[in-house]
């Protein structure tokens, strides 16, 4: 068990709230590295490595696992403590077990066989830390941690298993799955997400955590009860509440469910948890020779004393529990061995039982997987098994006809009878006092006197102390006394004596209790006594035929059959009342009548008795089971109810001679078949069994040397694996520094720098081609002092200032130059080969000859924008987020500040307001952003108060860095406006001057359409039923002229001699154009003239369109002029 500062108070802070141990073998290493590489660092657990690693080779591991995971990874020591968030790996050559938090190392015996360290360190943690384990098995062949997970699952941790698609071999992934103990199922990379939500359930077991918080809700377990007795037929009722809560807990974290109601509905709507919880609770940790020292005395001492003390030519063993039957084949191994020292022919049967169906077919077919080996004392295996293709173990036929296994329920169903030894070890301890007394009857019923009864370590015949004697207290062995009750008369089948309700409430201590049992004890002698003297032999039945309760002696009448236990009452019962019984129930549960059969004759040991049966229902209330009693009593005996008055009576004999001649004929048909056939069954198998002799003695021969191979191959696997993925870093490697070297070169080369590498004894250890510039050196000068070598600076020593540098003096730097005018930058470095070692000197010479010419053009040019700055006419300036930077004189006379007013102020001092500052802000700087320059005309508030009007133009200094300003141009537009106003108040003059003119008047563009109109021109056309919009500004005058259509073919010529007369103006060919044209209205005649003038000047061509009425007819018109 953990030490005390693990289980009481709060852990420390290095304490892990878990303890997850990881088995893998063969293809291990990549299921650790996806596992570790999605692990959180800081998740408070404990993770412990066992994997087979070779006893001949340095393991790699904590290098290659370091590189997955931020935890601290570290090889086990002894006396170790194990910490939280932390990684600890199996050293090569040992065995790692784990005592009160602390890991302890062993030596690894190769010699032995089959090495199994997995199961070997799960087991430890399993019983040192209980609740806090958690087993994961990844991938590996063989079967190591099958056992060790099994000893997890019974201290109520959790195991987790690599799915067999992701394992590289799934031999330990198959074998761990196939016991069906794995909660989940998963590919590595999946596991640490699963298993941390499962540690942070409200469920999940914790130091500060009350036990048993599901005892109040006795509701729900009620409920949980009922569905498991009604799926399984078994009733957990009475079993210990630490158990039961502590497993409904575990499987409410498995599904992620946090309340207990929460869980009843899902076991409501989900058939498969209720056989998951079942299967649960029923976990059963087994083995070969479990507690090795138990079963060696059992061997040296009591079994050979057993053997000698029998007469019988049978011994009747009874393992009850027996889980997947290691201890029922273990008591069969223990029996023929003791047996053939003894030289006895004695045969032995064993019935195992077990509630688990599950189990007792795997028990029955008698395959286990390879790591039974350590288990097995030496030259059982090759004795007693048979290795399969599939590597697994399965026991020897001869072995297996000796168990008979069987589903059967301890407390529920009838015992065996004349047993020399009963095993019921680790069972009792699941069961409250009451199952407990219940069970202990059973078995001292079943064992004959002298008989042993073995238990397991934690438990005790309690109530029945006084019917066994002990005879080992520590192996816990004891020997029957005989039946409890002498006249063995009393054998209970059922659980209660009364019907329990549908859904009965969980008898927990501190829930009202069923019935005392010092009251169920009296009742009980009560009716043994009345059975004596004044109750025929009774028993009580249900509608399947079982057998519920015996009251009186059954014997001459009942007895329980050898082989499978049986619950039939029509089985357990003489051959002559087994017909009557079996028709006698079904016509009673049928019909509801009593009956009788009467003048049945039965042998018993004072001769021939003459009985009669009586079967009647037995009263009950509706949703409870119908029952049934049967009064076996002498033919003499007067009814002793009225109600049996009347009942049908049945002669047995005459009814069922006949027939039992017919069945005698029939039979011996049967026999005559059978017999036959068996004789050709017994040719067939002696045929079979030579040849299988023959196999297995070329198979026992082979299966030592495949166990050492299979050992080493793992162990090899491990080692391959280790090796390759050293060896793929060490070729990486390789790959990276020759990728470096090449990147340094093509680095050197390709940086134009000319570089000298000299040792601490100013000999040159390596140089670029560049240096030939400078030093007259050949390629073969490598290992030369540099002294020896010529140099073309001028005016500079570069060998005094390497000393310099190597003296100490620090690094140096100067701008140098060669005699043909090539300047250099010379940089003089110290050689590091550690932050404090300097084995050497760097000299570099970096070509700045055109950043010196840059620099002078750079100089020239700022000089140019300077003088252009400041002689500019327009006000220069550069801003930064609406702050000024810079600003020219010209600006600053425009505003009327100094230079230094401005400058670190914002532009909003210019403003009028600030909807006037935001306004032109936006225009201005969104513009900027979409074109890359912006234009904005606002207005200025100079310094004396003149309000200005301006037009800003500027453009970003850097688009790629927006941040570091803009710079602007500021033209005064005070002049413009003042040309504008003088050019408005002229366009008004003219506006006025055509208005006041009697002609009607229009202005065309170079395209013909109509720029301006005067009054007279658009009162002509209101007047004569014209629309406005087809001769008002932005309509083009000749396309209507074109569209005339008018009253005659005279008006279409007419409109089309004028537009081509306008377009010869527009063309040039002419100055002015004259045409007159008839314009009659509706009464009377009216002749008009229209003229085109060309505006004279420059600029974009204009025509004066003129219409006049005149008193003369068409002659007046004169063409073109």
């Amino acid at each position: 068990m953990p030490d005390d500062d693990h289980s009481q108070g709060p852990s420390g802070p290095s304490s892990p709230v878990y303890y997850v141990g990881i088995g893998a073998s063969a293809g291990g290493l990549e299921a650790l590295e996806s596992f570790f590489s999605h692990m959180a660092a800081d998740s408070g657990m404990a993770f412990i490595v066992i994997q087979h690693l070779s006893p001949d080779y340095k393991s790699m591991m904590v290098e290659l696992l370091s590189k997955r995971t931020a935890m601290p990874v570290r090889r086990a020591e002894e006396g170790m403590r194990v910490e939280a968030d932390s990684v600890y790996l199996i050293p090569p050559k040992k065995i790692l077990s784990i005592v009160r938090g602390k890991l302890l190392l062993s030596e690894s015996d190769h010699n032995r066989g089959l090495n199994l360290p997995i199961d070997v360190f799960l087991r430890s943690l399993a019983q040192d830390q209980a609740e806090k384990t958690v087993a994961i098995i990844l991938s590996g062949t063989g079967s190591d941690g099958v056992r060790g997970i099994r000893a997890v699952k019974e201290a109520g941790g959790v195991v987790l298993v690599q799915d067999e698609e992701s394992a590289r071999f799934d031999g330990m992934p198959r074998a761990a799955v196939s016991t069906g103990l794995a909660d989940f199922v998963l590919p590595p990379d999946a596991m640490p997400e699963r298993l941390l939500s499962f540690i942070q359930h409200p469920c999940a077991p914790k130091p500060d955590r009350p036990p048993a918080l599901l005892l109040s809700d006795e509701d729900g377990l009620a409920r949980i009860f009922a569905l498991l007795r009604e799926r399984t037929r078994v009733d957990f009722t009475h079993y210990k509440p630490s158990t039961m809560i502590r497993r409904i807990e575990r499987r409410m974290t498995m599904n992620q469910i946090h309340d207990l109601r929460d869980y009843v509905r899902f076991m409501e709507g989900c058939a498969g948890e209720v056989m998951v919880l079942y299967r649960e609770l029923l976990i059963g940790v087994t083995s070969f020779f479990r507690d090795r020292e138990v079963f060696d005395e059992l061997e040296n001492k009591h079994l050979p004393q057993l053997f000698e003390r029998v007469e019988t030519g049978e011994v009747r063993f009874w393992v009850a529990g027996c889980s997947t039957g290691e201890e029922a084949y273990t008591l069969a191994m223990l029996g023929r061995e003791v047996l053939e020292r003894l030289g006895k022919p004695t045969d032995i049967k064993i019935f195992a039982t077990d509630l688990d169906h599950d189990a007792i077919l795997r028990a029955s077919g008698g395959v286990y997987p390879e790591s039974i080996v350590a288990d097995l004392p030496p030259g059982y295996l090759s004795k007693y098994f048979h290795r399969r293709q599939d590597h697994h173990y399965q026991v020897d036929r001869s072995l297996r006809e000796m168990v008979v296994f069987a589903q059967h329920n301890l407390i529920k169903d009838p015992p065996f009878t004349k047993i020399e030894l009963v095993s019921c070890r680790n069972l009792l301890i699941y069961l409250q006092p009451i199952l407990q007394r219940k069970a202990m009857e059973l078995m001292n019923f079943s064992l004959n006197p002298q008989g042993l009864l073995l238990l397991g370590s934690s438990e005790t015949p309690g109530d029945l102390s006084d019917a066994f004697e002990t005879l080992h207290q520590k192996f816990k062995i004891y020997a029957s006394k005989g039946k409890r009750n002498p006249t063995g008369n009393s054998l209970e089948f059922a659980v209660l004596s009364e019907p329990r309700p549908k859904y009965g409430r969980p008898r927990f201590s501190g829930g009202a209790p069923s019935r005392d049992p010092q009251e169920e004890r009296l009742l009980d002698r009560l009716l043994q006594a009345l059975a004596d003297d004044y109750v025929p032999l009774a028993v009580v039945v249900n509608e399947q035929r079982e057998a519920l309760y015996i009251l009186g002696d059954p014997e001459g009448y009942f007895q329980l059959q050898p082989g499978k236990m049986l619950n039939d009452v029509a089985k357990i019962a003489v051959r002559e009342l087994a017909t009557p019984l079996a028709t006698g129930l079904q016509r009673v549960f049928s019909t509801g009548d009593e009956l009788k059969y009467s003048g049945i004759r039965v042998k018993r040991r004072d001769g021939l008795r003459t009985v009669q049966i009586r079967i009647r229902l037995l009263p009950g209330k509706r949703g409870q089971e119908a029952l049934a009693v049967v009064l076996v009593e002498p033919a003499a005996a007067q009814p002793s109810e009225p109600a049996s008055v009347g009942a049908p009576v049945y002669d047995l004999d005459r009814e069922a001679e006949q027939r039992i001649r017919d069945l005698e004929q029939e039979l011996q048909f049967s026999r005559e078949n059978l017999q036959a056939t068996i004789e050709e069954l017994e040719t067939a198998n002696e045929e079979l069994q030579a040849t299988n002799e023959e196999l297995l003695a070329s198979n026992e021969e082979l299966q030592s040397t495949n166990e050492e191979l299979q050992s080493t191959n793992e162990e090899l696997q491990s080692v391959n694996e280790e090796l390759h993925t050293v060896n793929a870093e060490h070729q990486s490697k390789i790959v990276e520094l020759v990728e470096l070297n090449n990147d340094l070169d093509n680095l050197i080369t390709s940086t134009r720098i000319a570089t000298l590498f000299l040792d601490e004894n100013m000999i040159i250890r390596r140089f670029t081609p560049g240096i030939k510039r400078i030093f007259k050196m050949l390629d073969g000068d490598v290992g030369r002092p540099v002294s020896h070598l010529l140099h073309t600076l001028a005016d500079v020593e570069p060998y005094q200032l390497a000393r310099a540098v190597m003296r100490g003096d620090g690094e140096q730097e100067r701008e140098v130059h060669t005699e043909d005018g090539a300047w250099f930058l010379m940089r003089v470095l110290p050689y590091h080969v550690s932050a404090e070692t300097v084995s050497g000197v760097v000299l570099t010479f970096t070509d700045i000859s055109l950043l010196k010419m840059a620099r002078e053009a750079l100089s020239e040019r700022e000089t140019r924008l300077a003088s252009l700055y400041r002689a500019v006419p327009v006000g220069v300036g550069r801003i930064a987020k609406r702050v000024f930077l810079e600003a020219n004189r010209q600006l600053c006379q425009m505003l009327g500040y100094d230079s230094e007013e401005l400058i670190g102020r914002s532009t909003r001092v210019l403003y009028l307001s600030d909807d006037a500052f935001e306004s032109a802000g936006k225009d201005f700087y969104g513009r900027i952003q979409e074109q890359g320059a912006g234009t904005v005309e606002t207005r200025w508030r100079r310094r004396d108060g003149m309000v200005v009007p301006v037009l800003i133009s500027g453009s970003v200094l850097d688009p790629e860095s927006p941040d570091n300003g803009v710079t602007f141009a500021v033209l005064d537009l005070s002049d413009r406006e003042s040309a504008l106003a003088k050019l408005r108040e002229s366009e008004r003059v003219a506006h006025a001057a055509l208005d006041a003119l009697t002609a009607h008047i229009a202005i065309l563009d170079e395209t013909g359409t109509i720029l301006t109109v005067n009054r007279a021109w658009r009162k002509f056309a209101l007047k004569n039923g014209g629309a406005l919009d087809q001769v008002a500004e932005g309509v083009n005058y000749l396309e209507e002229c074109d569209r005339v259509q008018g009253g005659g073919a005279s008006d279409a010529s007419d409109a089309a001699a004028f537009a081509a007369g306008i377009r010869a103006v527009l063309r040039g060919d002419c100055q002015r154009f004259v045409y007159g044209y008839p314009c009659h209205p509706a009464t009377g005649q009216r002749y008009f003239v229209g003229r085109a003038i060309r505006l004279p000047g420059e600029g974009p061509t204009r025509v004066v369109v003129a219409h006049e009425p005149t008193k003369a007819g068409p002659a007046e018109s004169d063409g073109l002029r």
